[in-house]
């Protein structure tokens, strides 16, 4: 918006005020050149003043400009959030957060203002001075004789003139400053360094100070195959441990394996992974035998799915919010609808044309979480990613979803984070995830059998569990 602001007026009365004024001074110097310097002499300190305005102002521009951002962000966050502000008793704090933020840019806007008013003080006050020193020179001259009282009227009618153009340069230097705060911010984003496709994993792991693993020849059988992968987070303090480590896995082509682990252990870490989400410190993931690092993000992103338990919708219709999955057209929505369970989206006012609201929040949590599912079926992908898919579903529908999953998979190579039974036996095999490490792989029955953290995990026994975390 500031961009635009200051295309539409200030850069044209920049070029247009600033050829005004070298034109008339250059006039004035020709009409008589002693009356003309009277005029220049305070050009020296309404430069210093715009030097030291400009440098002020801009840092109160970006200030200002980052205050706003925070304020919007507490307001935003006030109106989604409301629910829990209300259940919490947390008004009063939201409020009171609001008023503070809002003071600070009340203060910067005062600060701004008297900015922009001191700078208006000096290059209003001294031209006019000048213009009454000229008047008072060329009065006495014209009386001497030697300046014509003709010459004397156009001197000033010229001045005059320049008035406005000067006048004007306060508030067009500040809207200039605050369009060049708003390109800067701007520029932030867009000159963020973007990641190439090929070696982003292993660049990323050189600046994490870790060797990157030496590529050697992977077995060329389809699938999704993690080699001694390892992530860090890139904030993470130095000399933390990884959250994951040595990760060695593969999920065979058409292979579904349900990733299990304690709370915090990584397992929604690891899924982020594999559409490249985060980027692998150390070690590489291929698909059908291809480091992903090697594939640009637009292909890997066409033949990986995904579906979070925390499902995000966007402010559209139900049909457009399920096929940015993919998908060309009715059918592949209704058949992804079904396989969802989501046949309720039909009942809609509009049916599949309804609007689900800002984040789907008109929606119950298990209607968004059965059309994010229906989004990640619905091109039909390669590779499925699941996390936890089902968590928001009662019992029937669950049963009924997994039975139309199974089609699915049966399709598709997929890995799924589960913390119900139910959820496991979607799957043919089973990884446990434990403080970062795969520490067993096999069928849910095996692991029942031969491993009791896994037997722990899916009794529901808590106790149990956070003995396990520790």
């Amino acid at each position: 918006m500031l961009l635009r602001m200051f295309l539409a007026f200030p850069l044209t009365f920049l070029l247009v005020n600033g050829v005004t004024i070298l034109v008339g001074v250059s006039i004035m110097l020709v009409q008589d050149w002693t009356l003309g310097l009277v005029i220049l002499v305070p050009a020296a300190p309404v430069l210093i003043t715009c030097v030291v305005f400009e440098k002020r102002y801009s840092g109160a521009a970006r200030r200002a400009q980052d205050q706003v951002g925070d304020l919007t962000t507490v307001v935003e966050e006030s109106v989604l959030g409301i629910r829990i502000i209300k259940g919490f008793g947390r008004h009063r704090s939201q409020a009171r957060a609001f008023r503070e933020l809002s003071g600070k840019l009340r203060g910067t806007e005062l600060h701004k203002a008297r900015l922009l008013a001191t700078i208006l003080g000096v290059i209003v006050t001294l031209p006019e001075l000048a213009i009454g020193a000229a008047l008072v020179l060329g009065a006495v001259r014209v009386a001497d004789g030697s300046l014509s009282a003709g010459t004397l009227v156009a001197f000033l009618s010229t001045a005059l003139a320049l008035r406005w153009p000067v006048d004007s340069i306060g508030f067009l230097l500040a809207m200039s400053q605050e369009a060049a705060t708003a390109t800067e911010r701007y520029f932030e984003v867009m000159d963020a360094e973007e990641e190439s496709s090929a070696s982003a994993g292993r660049r990323a792991a050189g600046a994490m100070g870790v060797p990157p693993l030496e590529r050697h020849d992977c077995p060329r059988e389809h699938g999704l195959v993690f080699e001694n992968v390892s992530f860090r987070y890139p904030d993470a303090p130095a000399g933390s441990p990884p959250v994951l480590h040595g990760i060695d896995l593969h999920i065979r082509r058409g292979e579904s394996l349900a990733l299990v682990g304690a709370t915090g252990s990584g397992k929604t870490t690891l899924t982020a992974l594999v559409p490249r989400l985060h980027e692998v410190t150390s070690g590489r993931i291929t698909l059908d035998g291809e480091d992903i690092t090697e594939m640009s993000r637009e292909e890997l992103r066409s033949r990986v799915a995904v579906a979070f338990e925390e499902p995000t919708l966007f402010s559209a219709s139900v049909g457009e919010n399920v096929l940015m999955g993919g998908g060309a057209g009715a059918d592949d929505l209704g058949r992804a609808l079904a396989v969802a369970q989501a046949d309720f989206a039909h009942a809609l006012p509009q049916g599949v044309d309804t609007q689900v609201g800002e984040q789907g929040l008109s929606l119950s949590g298990g209607q968004r979480q059965r059309l994010a599912l229906a989004r990640a079926v619905v091109g039909r992908p390669d590779f499925l990613v699941l996390d936890d898919p089902l968590s928001a579903l009662d019992v029937h529908t669950e049963a009924a979803v997994e039975a139309a999953l199974r089609r699915v998979l049966a399709d598709t190579t997929a890995l799924i984070v589960a913390h119900r039974p139910s959820t496991v036996l979607l799957a043919d095999r089973v990884a446990l995830l434990s403080g970062g490490r795969i520490t067993a792989v096999g069928t849910h029955h095996e692991l029942l059998r031969t491993h009791p953290e896994y037997a722990h995990l899916m009794s529901g026994d808590p106790a149990a569990e956070q003995e396990y975390q520790r």
